[in-house]
């Protein structure tokens, strides 16, 4: 695919992307998120303007700076904290919010307008913000709740069952305020988790169940695969050892990739089993499972990753959009699992591909022409873009979800914008990953200490590593 035609599908997406920001911002906000077939407003996961948080780092990747800004200043000048009357999920709020703010305020360093903000900015925020988070970890194991009111903290009728994916996906963010603030309480928080999530894996299998009681540490849903559930715990083990180069991340995430390769891989598919027994539970590809071959990706394990992309690819020709469950039995949507709510998964792997392809395969560039086209055929609205209720009848729902703007059309855009600071370096001229994603898209440096150092913040990595009673065995 020639320079061009990538650089008029770069402009078509972010056509998209100001298409349904605009919506959002006429229609919806200050509220979560935009209902595109009504044209309103929706609170949804905690009253905090989610969308526009959520949407601020994809606006300064496109270059819309002057939007960008107008959204930081707004979010300083409207939010002096979160307390806030709102019971919310951990998870979620660490991933869009806390994550969203992070990213914004490492990027807003570059520009000397931030620097009036030097008391109360999105650092101070992010601060005020996990500190109410925390509160969900006070537990036995150190597993935390999966709900929590950023005003009253934890309730005391609040579930003590939690999926493993909420309960682990808190390193990148934690981590990342631990280095902004120097104070490695969040990262001792985060890792913590995370530790007690492997440690309770099946001995033989080496496998984790998708939910576990928080407080005796048992896994109570013994469904083992890489999707619903389960996903971002993989997924930041890994990129937190490639972030803090935490060797105990990778240690844990070899043992983790080596019994998924063994028991959940179904080429070029990957299923749901039980964790003891090691026999398949559901003949059901997840939608969500499509993260995976972009880690692959990223871990080396390019043929495997392709194959796996390849099949996947082949199911959003069928529909034009992605279930979240197919039958693999039948080659149809699953029942009861076939709406596509706009979700990235696909695309963010077809980046990681594209990006570690020898040559720069231009197989993937058409993969996300693909991807493009089904969303501008399938899910444009009048006002925005909404879920697909049905991919076989494709019957609407009146919803867009903030990950649409914060990943799925960042990754889109990314793809066909070969020189973005993202993965282009300016001083080399090198087509290289300078940043990573956390797992709603949102950007961190790889090379953060550097990054930070250029805007006269000193930190240290190697303060990660120096926890003795932090043990794997």
């Amino acid at each position: 695919m020639g320079k061009e035609e990538k650089w008029k599908l770069r402009d078509e997406v972010k056509d998209m992307f100001e298409y349904a920001y605009s919506g959002y911002m006429k229609y919806a906000f200050p509220l979560d998120e935009l209902c595109p077939l009504s044209c309103k407003g929706v609170n949804t996961w905690g009253n905090y303007s989610l969308t526009l948080i959520d949407a601020l780092d994809t606006l300064y990747v496109m270059g819309m700076h002057d939007e960008f800004k107008k959204g930081v200043i707004y979010v300083i000048d409207n939010f002096k904290d979160f307390n806030l009357n709102v019971h919310t999920s951990v998870f979620e709020t660490n991933i869009r919010i806390l994550g969203g703010l992070l990213s914004s305020h490492l990027l807003a360093l570059k520009h000397d307008w931030y620097k009036q903000f030097e008391k109360h900015n999105l650092l101070s925020l992010s601060v005020d913000l996990a500190e109410r988070l925390i509160l969900a970890f006070e537990t036995p194991t150190g597993i935390p709740y999966g709900m929590v009111h950023l005003q009253l903290g934890v309730f005391k009728n609040e579930s003590n069952l939690t999926s493993t994916a909420s309960a682990g996906t808190f390193l990148l963010e934690f981590g990342l305020l631990s280095l902004l603030t120097n104070n490695t309480k969040y990262y001792d928080i985060a890792k913590r988790s995370t530790i007690a999530l492997f440690l309770k894996r099946d001995p033989e299998s080496n496998l984790v169940g998708n939910h576990i009681n928080i407080i005796h540490g048992t896994y109570s849903h013994r469904d083992s695969g890489i999707g619903a559930n389960i996903d971002s715990f993989f997924e930041y083990l890994y990129k937190g050892f490639i972030l803090f180069y935490d060797e105990q991340l990778l240690e844990m995430f070899n043992v983790c990739y080596s019994s998924i390769m063994q028991y959940v891989y179904r080429k070029p598919w990957y299923l749901d089993v039980d964790m003891k027994l090691t026999k398949v539970t559901f003949a059901i590809y997840n939608s969500l499972a499509s993260f995976w071959p972009g880690i692959q990706a990223l871990y080396g394990d390019y043929e495997t990753a392709k194959d796996t992309i390849n099949a996947v690819h082949g199911v959003w020709r069928k529909y034009g959009c992605l279930p979240e469950g197919f039958n693999l039995y039948m080659g149809v949507a699953q029942h009861g699992q076939k709406p596509y709510p706009l979700r990235p998964e696909l695309i963010e792997s077809i980046y990681y591909l594209y990006k570690k392809s020898s040559g720069r395969d231009s197989t993937y560039l058409y993969m996300a022409r693909d991807f493009m086209r089904g969303l501008q055929v399938v899910t444009k609205t009048k006002c925005g873009y909404a879920i697909v209720k049905d991919v076989e009848t494709k019957v609407l729902e009146d919803r867009m979800e903030s990950f649409f703007l914060s990943e799925t059309l960042k990754y889109l855009y990314l793809i066909f914008d070969d020189e973005n600071f993202v993965h282009f370096d300016q001083n080399t001229k090198q087509d290289t990953l300078l940043f990573t994603f956390n797992t709603e898209a949102h950007l961190i440096p790889l090379d953060i200490e550097n990054y930070l150092k250029q805007h006269n913040i000193s930190v240290k990595l190697d303060f990660f590593t120096k926890q003795s009673d932090l043990l794997l065995h």
